[in-house]
Formats: structure tokens, sequence, C-alpha cells
């Protein structure tokens, strides 16, 4: 199976999963807004990766709790780590957690719940938007051949930093990604946009 056969896969999964666990109404349930990012969005999926924002008028964690409640309650739910933002300028909460699928394969879930209109409100749907209006075919299969080429184990790349040294440095593989970032890191992820 090639690149993009495969990365149409994951995404037909991804949003399988969407659907089975019904985690984006058990959001709307609370009032969320919720949007699809990072590379289920822009059709840049190779591990098992589903970022999503939630985003209400303010932020509660006990709404927040009971959604993650509800989700735990539902087969196929592994791990859930919570992060509090809320009195930061992320205004945030952040849910990561894993889930297991009916084939046994384990897919990693952000879900950030922010407050509307907070500084960073939009920002990563901008950029991810931005990604997506100026991929070709051939970025495209760059990108996805050096998903595919990282390492299963250790610490992945994020997906951020790969578009980063695709678009700015005309990166074309592992090994010219792994020499530009030491030269070129990425130092604040949310101010970027390609």
């Amino acid at each position: 199976m090639d690149i993009f056969q495969l990365s149409r896969l994951r995404q037909q999964t991804a949003h399988t999963i969407l659907s089975d666990t019904r985690v984006i109404s058990l959001w709307e349930s609370i009032g969320g807004e919720v949007h699809i990012v990072g590379s289920l969005r822009t059709g840049l999926l190779m591990h098992r990766d589903i970022d999503l924002h939630i985003y209400t008028e303010e932020v509660s964690v006990s709404d927040s709790f009971s959604v993650i409640r509800s989700l735990a309650c539902g087969p196929g739910w592994k791990e859930v780590h919570y992060k509090n933002l809320v009195d930061t300028e992320e205004e945030c909460l952040e849910w990561h957690a894993l889930y297991q699928d009916k084939d046994a394969e384990v897919w990693k879930f952000d879900m950030i719940h922010i407050r509307k209109g907070s500084k960073y409100d939009g920002v990563v749907e901008r950029v991810t938007e931005a990604i997506r209006r100026k991929l070709t075919p051939g970025l495209r299969r760059t990108i996805l051949q050096i998903k595919t080429d990282m390492p299963a184990e250790g610490n992945k790349i994020p997906g951020i930093e790969v578009y980063h040294a695709v678009f700015e440095g005309g990166v074309q593989s592992y090994d010219e990604l792994l020499s530009w970032r030491e030269k070129n890191p990425l130092i604040h992820s949310l101010e970027w946009m390609p």
C-alpha cells in the first residue's frame, strides 16, 4: 500500500472512531464548538493521532470532566491525562487520551478545551488551513514519507515541525529533517504560519 492510500485509510479510521465514540457530540453537549485540527484536518495523517480544539464561552473544569467521564466509561479508552492551563495566557484545559480501536491499534487523542475569544482562539485552525492551501502533491508525498520514516519509538517530532522544515527549509527526508531542526529550531510553533 502506498503512503497516500495508507494516509487515506488512517483518515477514514479516525473519522469512524470519532463517530463511534461520539466524542464530538459529547463536547457539543456542554456547548462546545468542536474543530478537527492537525494532520487529520490537513490530510497528512500517518500516525494514529487525532487533534481536536473545543471552544466554549467559559472553560468549566466540571463540564470538561463530565465529557471525559462519559468518554472513559465507553469501550476502548485506556488512559487519560489532564493539564489545567485556565489561569495562563492559553486559557485552556488539555486532555491527552489513548484509545484502542477494534483492531487493537492505539490512537492518541489531544483534546484542547479553550475559552472563546482567548489569545489562541483560532490560531491553530488558521495555520491548519494555510498548510492545506499550500500543499501540492509533491509536498504531501514528502511530508507523508518523512512521517512514515520517523521511528515508532522515542520522542516523535511534532507534525508542525515537519511542516515548518518542509515549507521553510525545503527538507526532503527524515535525515534532512533531523539536521535542519538542529540549526533551525521552531521555538514558538503557535506563531509560525506557512
